[in-house]
């Protein structure tokens, strides 16, 4: 691992990094994954570190105590630093390249106030609650040096945690509105036994305000049952957190709101989802949390090698439990249905991306006619409905062409985020449960050992009536399949960490939709 101190070293490393190299016969640039931290590392930030390295061929942690998020009264003076261990759990870690600049190396001075340097000035209605409340400047000073870090490094995705909800928020409204290239990834809260969030705080904590503090995940958690049984009312479920953090008296809570998870504005109820936040002090710490409240329909993430079985499987669990299968691959052939119809060349990206502008594609899924039979897909374009029309033989062989180009695969993904917001959809892939989807109430990680997917693969040559290939041929090709699909530099194949791995060797396409099914149920129950 390199430890880097100056913009000077970083800029050279992240050079070496992006030389172009031979991947098959085609040359390909290293991705670039990178964490910010103000370090004192812990669980939630290694947390950060594992998806970096799982989505990127590189990793970059960058350690830095911001002193222009800091107030005049807050802890900058001592704010834990253990540069040390930080850099010994980024050794284990793997990661690349830590990054260690000193305030004068960012700034040009050791405490630049906001009147000596040029700021990043967060929309102000973001800032009007929650901790912007009662920090002024912080986000401003957040901003700053989050622009100033994903300037230098270009990052492909930079990871943030989901503890601090409103800065990730700010976070990810100022990279769509700057139109960087960089995607902003919010990875969940990582707690510790007794339910309390990891912070670099929590070592300000004496043992009795230790043993004291699970308290503000215990009312989060009040407000979720209250939620579960049908309370949508604001006050109400804010009441009932206050109630909880009663059985506290030395807690002192700064604020308890609902708002939106996006624009930040309070709600006055939750009709389809609400992020409920907390900030209180612990005798001089302050503590925050914060949970999601999601009136929405269920969501179920599939995810697996090729081989597995995922999308016969996905269309008859959507079947069966009554939502939609979110059918990518109908998804992809609308958009080369859509760019032949209007005679461009499926391999012009600037002119694909620009057809891409007009075309909205919607899907809908019809029950199945007869039992263990998947229901179909219906796709519309622009209003015009194209469920045969997608299924031509010119749209087939175009299509993987139309799949291959990034700009496809990010407006695509927009469109299927937004099928997410309401929720009641099956949907299957590589990275479904890490990325499309990474709030899935229930994600499986569907798998086989690869002598079960080449004894599956060959059966299914026989039945086509095609040449007969080896077992140790498929599983050779199965097994570089899964090299390629782990590896590759878009959707690569990922299991998330709250994933359910479900090993299907053995076991008949019945009897792997039953057990999904009864997982869902379970987890509906629990919940």
């Amino acid at each position: 691992m390199r430890i880097l101190t100056t913009i000077e070293g970083l800029q050279s490393c992240l050079a070496q990094w992006r030389q172009p190299t031979m991947i098959g016969p085609h040359p390909s640039i290293a991705s670039v994954g990178l964490v910010p931290t103000m370090g004192a590392l812990h669980p939630g930030h290694m947390s950060l570190i594992h998806q970096a390295r799982q989505a990127n061929d590189r990793v970059i942690v960058s350690i830095f105590v911001n002193p222009l998020q800091f107030g005049p009264q807050e802890d900058l003076t001592t704010y834990p630093r253990t540069l040390q261990q930080d850099i010994d759990q980024c050794t284990v870690a793997q990661v690349d390249a830590l990054f260690c600049p000193s305030p004068e190396t960012l700034y040009g001075q050791s405490a630049p106030t906001p009147e000596q340097f040029t700021q990043v000035v967060p929309i102000a209605s973001m800032t009007t609650h929650l901790c912007g409340a009662y920090r002024p400047g912080h986000f401003q000073g957040v901003t700053t040096v989050v622009a100033k870090l994903l300037n230098l490094v270009m990052p492909n995705r930079a990871y943030f945690g989901r503890k601090d909800a409103q800065q990730l928020a700010i976070l990810q409204r100022m990279a769509a509105d700057l139109n960087w290239p960089i995607e902003i990834v919010g990875c969940p809260i990582v707690r510790e036994s007794d339910g309390l969030a990891y912070s670099s705080r929590n070592q300000y904590l004496s043992a009795t305000e230790r043993s004291q503090a699970p308290v503000l995940y215990q009312a989060l958690q009040s407000a979720q049952a209250a939620f579960a049984q049908g309370e949508r009312d604001s006050q109400r479920l804010i009441q009932q957190v206050c109630t909880t953090l009663e059985q506290v008296p030395t807690l002192q809570p700064q604020y308890v709101e609902i708002v939106h998870p996006t624009n930040l504005q309070p709600l006055e109820q939750v009709t389809t989802v609400g992020l409920l936040a907390i900030a209180a002090y612990l005798g001089k710490t302050r503590l925050i949390d914060n949970t999601l409240l999601r009136s929405r329909q269920p969501i179920v993430a599939i995810d697996g090698p090729a081989g597995a079985g995922k999308s016969t499987v996905a269309r008859l669990v959507a079947d069966r439990l009554g939502l939609m299968y979110l059918d990518t691959g109908a998804m992809y052939r609308a958009v080369t249905w859509h760019v032949l119809t209007q005679e461009i060349d499926p391999a012009d990206e600037v002119a694909v991306a620009e057809a891409l502008a007009n075309c909205q594609i919607r899907l809908a899924t019809e029950p199945a006619t007869a039992p263990g039979e998947p229901g179909l897909t219906r796709v519309w374009v622009n209003e015009a409905e194209i469920t045969q029309a997608i299924r031509t033989a010119e749209v087939t062989a175009q299509v993987s062409t139309i799949a291959a180009q990034p700009t496809v695969r990010k407006v695509l993904l927009k469109q299927q985020q937004e099928y997410g917001t309401q929720g009641g959809v099956v949907m299957e892939g590589r990275d479904i449960g890490t990325h499309v989807f990474p709030a899935a109430e229930l994600k499986v990680f569907l798998t086989a050992s690869v002598e079960e997917r080449a004894r599956r693969r060959q059966r299914d040559l026989l039945a086509q009536n095609q040449p007969p290939v080896s077992i140790e041929a498929l599983e050779e090709a199965i097994d570089e399949r899964d090299r390629k699909d782990s590896t590759r530099r878009v959707a690569p194949l990922q299991k998330a960490e709250d994933a359910i791995e479900l090993l299907t060797d053995g076991l008949s396409i019945e009897e792997v939709v039953e057990r999904i099914v009864a997982l869902f149920e379970d987890r509906l129950h629990r919940n």
